[in-house]
């Protein structure tokens, strides 16, 4: 199998002169470039974060769905913020209420469940379950201290899986692949990027925020980290047998 890591940035392109400025650009055009190198890559599962579910910036136009009939996969997408409570603002601001994470999927998806944090602004966790394998995809939180709690619950829900698993996203390591150490060892997952490639920014890499972590069950074939400056964060493709 296949599997394709991919922080997109809403499709806005790698970097504009201000760091919001991502929240305005438009996507139309580098949408189709994307689109282009997924094609390449030909994996089984994709795991999208940052992607635009239908706001102004992308023409009203849901990412995660145009992708998957791009590549004639089913998918799976859900907005990242909290739905009810104080925290729930961004459920209802333009622009924030269309960013999601996603799941693209060549076989059919048997189930998928949505979870979500108890803390942090981005709370959600998407589960896949697919014929032999668990997929979970998140996006951590920027703060160490709700990181950190965000990890405790990941491997609450890693512990109840009677299934292999992959567990993947944009982690916001900052403090570098150390931060992962015990919850690596709690759950008995390993890191595919075993020599810690850096993946953050593109056109220049110096941090590793995107993991790709698996179950002893699943062995790894392939681990690459392509030079693809379509977005500020580079893709991570792993080959696993399962």
């Amino acid at each position: 199998m296949r599997f394709l890591l991919y922080n997109i940035r809403y499709g806005t392109g790698r970097r504009a002169r201000w760091a919001w400025m991502h929240f305005l650009a438009p996507t139309i055009s580098h949408l189709p470039e994307i689109a282009r190198f997924i094609r390449e890559v030909d994996p089984d599962v994709v795991g999208l974060v940052e992607v635009d579910a239908g706001s102004y910036r992308s023409g009203r136009l849901n990412q995660a769905e145009a992708l998957a009939g791009e590549l004639g996969h089913y998918h799976s997408y859900r907005m990242k913020y909290r739905e009810e409570g104080g925290l729930g603002v961004g459920r209802h601001l333009p622009v924030l209420n269309k960013q999601a994470n996603a799941f693209l999927c060549r076989d059919a998806i048997q189930r998928e469940t949505f979870h979500e944090f108890t803390g942090g602004f981005k709370r959600l966790v998407i589960e896949l379950e697919l014929e032999r394998v668990r997929l979970f995809l998140v996006h951590l939180a920027l703060g160490f201290q709700v990181r950190h709690g965000q990890l405790v619950e990941l491997h609450d829900l890693i512990m109840s899986s009677d299934k292999p698993c992959i567990v993947a996203g944009d982690f916001n390591s900052f403090m570098g692949p150390r931060e992962l150490r015990l919850f690596l060892a709690a759950t008995g997952l390993t890191s595919a990027n075993e020599h810690h490639q850096p993946t953050y920014p593109s056109w220049r890499p110096q941090r590793e925020l995107d993991f790709i972590c698996h179950s002893p069950q699943l062995t790894l074939r392939r681990f690459v980290v392509p030079p693809v400056t379509l977005s500020d964060h580079l893709p991570l493709v792993c080959d696993f047998d399962l």
